[in-house]
């Protein structure tokens, strides 16, 4: 069996609705400008009723293995480092929300901002699906069926780029600006190693903030330099997640989150100003840019 360029280790909990999107999103011709060893998917159930099979992806040409975490709990933490354990390729991505969608050319850009040092922390951008962030528009009747309607007015997945067009970036200052998380971070394979995967300390419902903790601690890893990707994303679909519900619960979750990373790192929770390189992934080159102010 060949070494994949790439892996990508996504969590799913209950996500009967949006895992199959997910993957077609992730599987050719969907996913352009790849080989089709080039890319693994590695699917974690974290204890749904119904844990996904290969129904999840049926018809995808994909290489798309099920797991199931053996002893699952409220955070995905460890469900996270059981599929990075077992992950083959150079490069790895982590999905701690299998409910994204990727736009076309994700992984292929990935791989291209890989290669251009030899200890990169890439992150792509977050977006929702829908008029506003999603704790704001589901008090507006953004649910499951506008999204489905959402996604039909713009006959997805013919065009995945089209998903920029009825999406909200999570990023409110720009591409440059103050970035907390990205959902989609891509490290090298003895990156991952280096800095221990997620922390298993977190083990509030949904991980807390042990996606921004990851993201922080790679980018302070010695020698790394953080490369963001422009033009390409991941697009969150509505599932009643703790930070996209409602204001208060997202407020909440950020809250709590951050009064137990300021106990356990002894530091405030901020996000990352600096926003290292910018792979614009249509041109295939990095923008010149400054720190975040």
């Amino acid at each position: 069996m060949s070494t994949p360029a790439a892996s990508i280790v996504l969590v799913s909990h209950e996500m009967g609705r949006e895992l199959p999107r997910t993957l077609r999103s992730l599987a050719a011709p969907y996913q352009t400008g790849l080989p089709r060893d080039a890319l693994e998917i590695i699917v974690i159930d974290n204890g749904s009723r119904q844990p996904p099979d290969d129904g999840a992806a049926a018809g995808l040409d994909a290489d798309i293995r099920f797991l199931r975490q053996p002893r699952p709990t409220s955070s995905p933490v460890a469900a996270i480092n059981a599929g990075l354990a077992v992950a083959r390729g150079a490069l790895v991505g982590v999905w701690i929300d299998g409910a994204r969608l990727a736009s076309p050319g994700l992984v292929a850009a990935c791989l291209a901002a890989a290669r251009l040092h030899p200890r990169p922390v890439i992150a792509t951008l977050n977006y929702q699906l829908g008029p506003s962030l999603q704790f704001d528009s589901a008090r507006h009747g953004y649910d499951q069926a506008a999204e489905d309607h959402l996604l039909a007015s713009i006959d997805w997945p013919a065009d995945g780029y089209r998903l920029f067009n009825v999406a909200t970036c999570e990023l409110r200052a720009g591409p440059a600006g103050p970035m907390l998380e990205s959902n989609a971070l891509f490290l090298p394979r003895a990156l991952w190693d280096e800095l221990g995967g997620y922390d298993a300390a977190f083990v509030e419902p949904g991980g807390g903030v042990v996606n921004p903790d990851t993201y922080l601690r790679a980018c302070a890893l010695p020698g790394v330099q953080q490369i963001r990707i422009l033009g390409e994303g991941t697009f969150h679909q509505i599932h009643g997640g703790l930070s996209t519900s409602t204001p208060a619960s997202a407020m909440a979750v950020l809250q709590a989150g951050s009064r137990l990373y300021l106990q356990r790192r002894g530091r405030p929770l901020r996000s990352m100003r600096d926003p290292g390189w910018l792979f614009d992934a249509r041109q295939g080159a990095c923008l010149a840019t400054t720190p975040g102010a």
